[in-house]
């Protein structure tokens, strides 16, 4: 029992959690027993922790306060000529046949402009509000330092009994007329990568692709993605199954190892929750449901920082992959400029 964790709370899979009842780093947990919210940055602890109640209606759980930062005060990790020369630095490794894609990111942050005023469950309202998402999520956890929402559109795992399911976006445009054969090119590669990774630890021949390049529709732009599932293995645990999946391949590249070490080398601050995952898992129900963890913001230290990142291929234009990045963020960023006012949740 972790008395002095009481006060965490969340909110994901349409639930309110309370009641800590443990606290973990150690995935094999999650095997274990409970219903269990789970964290997983990109690089960083993981954190699992089982809340005791899990309800529909929201608990008095305290104000919802919120004062953003304004639209112009966000500093970026790279610059834009330092992006269009990090995206030129992966199109030499592309051409040098070290590997096919990677997703470069960069990390924006904004001091927040009182401290006292700015509750993240206040941002989570604004955000299911102004940009409501498929899987919105929050975990509030101040003891621990974590205090996360996302407004995420894409699945990473979601487990139903036996059945294990992923769905890569890749393809990011203001409507559907502007995807282009990179993006679709970019998205069946990482199908390819998805499938290899869920059939490390699936029946073999189970691995499907029901649905490729389904165009989806999120507020201020549209999506392409896909989704891949498999019959897991018998008895098969949550280490082995995130070992074999994570990082999510659509938020690092093809190969992924490679891409992995192209991202350590390029992008200049860790990416810390971003692209990382964030869920909840029920290990008594055989259940779960992650996300990946874009659209995602995190305090820390007074500041509110946020992700936004784009996939990078040989065809790709330095121009048009920076003003990717620029997309991704510029409704997330004036949502979390506003300010919210509420009583208890």
């Amino acid at each position: 029992m972790m008395g002095a964790m009481t006060q965490a709370f969340a909110h994901l899979g349409g639930k309110w959690a309370t009641s800590v009842v443990e606290v973990a780093n150690d995935l094999s947990a999650l095997d274990q027993g409970g219903r269990w919210a789970v964290l997983l940055p990109y690089d960083g602890v993981p954190v699992a922790i089982r809340f005791g109640n899990w309800q529909d209606q929201p608990p008095e759980i305290g104000p919802a306060r919120w004062r953003g930062p304004a639209t112009g005060s966000w500093r970026s990790s790279l610059g834009e000529i330092a992006y269009l020369r990090a995206v030129a630095e992966v199109r030499s490794a592309i051409a040098d046949g070290s590997v096919y894609q990677v997703n470069i990111c960069r990390v924006l942050s904004a001091q927040l402009p009182d401290k006292g005023q700015s509750d993240i469950p206040g941002l989570y309202e604004l955000l299911r509000v102004g940009n409501p998402a498929p899987y919105a999520g929050m975990i509030c956890a101040p003891e621990l330092g974590i205090e996360v929402v996302t407004a995420s559109p894409e699945l990473f795992l979601e487990r139903q009994k036996g059945v294990i399911r992923s769905g890569p976006i890749k393809g990011t445009g203001k409507v559907a007329a502007d995807f282009s054969a990179k993006d679709e090119a970019e998205n069946v590669m990482i199908v390819d990568l998805v499938r290899n990774d869920l059939a490390k630890v699936c029946v073999t021949g189970s691995v499907a692709v029901p649905d490729l390049l389904r165009v989806e529709q999120h507020p201020g732009l549209v999506h392409l993605a896909s989704y891949i599932s498999g019959t897991l293995l018998e008895g098969v645990s949550w280490s082995r199954i995130i070992g074999a999946t994570f990082p999510p391949g659509s938020i690092t590249g093809a190969p992924k190892s490679a891409a992995v070490r192209i991202i350590s080398e390029l992008e200049p601050v860790p990416r810390s929750y971003y692209c990382g995952a964030i869920g909840w898992v029920d290990a008594d129900e055989g259940t779960a449901c992650l996300a990946v963890a874009i659209r995602t913001f995190w305090k820390a230290g007074g500041y509110l920082h946020f992700g936004t990142g784009a996939g990078i291929t040989w065809s790709s234009d330095a121009q048009a992959e920076w003003r990717e990045t620029e997309l991704k963020a510029a409704h997330l960023t004036s949502v979390a400029a506003q300010t919210w006012q509420s009583g208890l949740i």
